[in-house]
């Protein structure tokens, strides 16, 4: 381990949870975590007083208010404000405070909505966002811009991954808050334990999604902790996308759901497709291991033996 102490903010969430596994099992010898009780990554004063007690080593910038397309276009103030509070905070803390190392976790919807299939990380701000989730996406270009303003002002050893749509144990099932693979696990097993033949899924099936499982998020990331130093972002993919229609059947199959789609075309798609190209990364030397099929079967099984993720379902 190239690090003796490593800070994972957001170690609750899906990434940041997967991140933590990882380092135990790659016997990381101080894991910091915080949970939001105990540090408020939105208060200034609050996480440089954190960074100066424990000075980590390096960083891994997992912490953000998330959401799908429902929950971004309720709460767009919410999604741009509180992003770059906590992302100024932690990044400019562990630059004053003597980091080694920080990766900031990013995302594809900074890439715009049309831009050219599959996504190279030199569409960057080349085109209009998707209008859904342009605060978020605004709130993850002006984090990047930060970390490589801070490589080249000061030689700062920061870096940003762009993650695929990921999913995994620990993913968040609200279907207000939710993203799509999630939402869609939730929906299907209603259908299921309810006996119902139909299930109803917003837009018209056809935009296609790219899916990366969490423990193979955390494993690249890990990777390039440890093996990446440009201030150049970089796409952390799975390689292959599928439409939403055939998503759901792939879910189907996983929960043991006899079920018809229905589309309602009268919600919005969202971006029609959103491949990255992360030959970057495979060029580098890693890929990915867990296939959609298996970490769909692998994320309802956690999900099924978890029960607190079932609190509220009709079930």
């Amino acid at each position: 381990m190239k690090f003796r102490s490593i800070y994972v903010a957001g170690h609750r969430g899906l990434v940041g949870s997967a991140v933590v596994r990882n380092l135990q099992k790659n016997g990381c010898p101080d894991i910091l975590v915080r949970t939001h009780r105990e540090l408020d990554l939105r208060s200034r004063e609050d996480v440089r007083k954190f960074f100066a007690e424990r000075r980590p080593d390096a960083v891994v910038l997992a912490a953000a208010k998330v959401g799908g397309i429902l929950a971004n276009s309720t709460f767009p103030v919410e999604f741009l404000l509180e992003n770059l509070q906590i992302q100024n905070n932690v990044i400019s803390a562990s630059f004053e405070f003597g980091a080694k190392k920080l990766l900031f976790l990013g995302s594809s919807c900074i890439y715009p909505k049309l831009a050219p299939q599959p996504i190279r990380e030199e569409s960057l701000l080349t085109a209009p966002l998707e209008p859904s989730n342009e605060p978020y996406a605004i709130a993850k270009i002006a984090g990047i811009k930060l970390c490589q303003a801070y490589a080249r002002q000061y030689g700062a050893d920061f870096i940003s991954a762009m993650p695929t749509n990921i999913y995994g144990p620990g993913d968040n099932f609200d279907l207000e808050e939710s993203h799509v693979l999630p939402a869609l696990i939730r929906k299907v097993h209603e259908a299921k334990v309810k006996s119902r033949s139909q299930v109803t899924i917003w837009g018209t099936g056809t935009p296609r999604r790219e899916f990366l499982h969490a423990d193979d998020l955390a494993d690249a990331l890990l990777f390039l902790l440890e093996n990446y130093e440009s201030p150049e972002i970089i796409n952390v993919g799975y390689g292959e996308d599928v439409t939403i229609s055939e998503l759901v059947e792939i879910i189907a199959e996983a929960l043991g759901a006899e079920i018809e789609t229905v589309f309602d075309s009268s919600k919005p798609d969202g971006t029609p497709r959103k491949l990255l190209d992360s030959s970057r990364l495979q060029a580098l030397g890693w890929k990915p291991r867990i296939s959609l099929r298996d970490g769909v079967r692998q994320t309802y099984t956690w999900l099924m033996q978890s029960g607190a993720e079932l609190k509220g379902w009709n079930n």
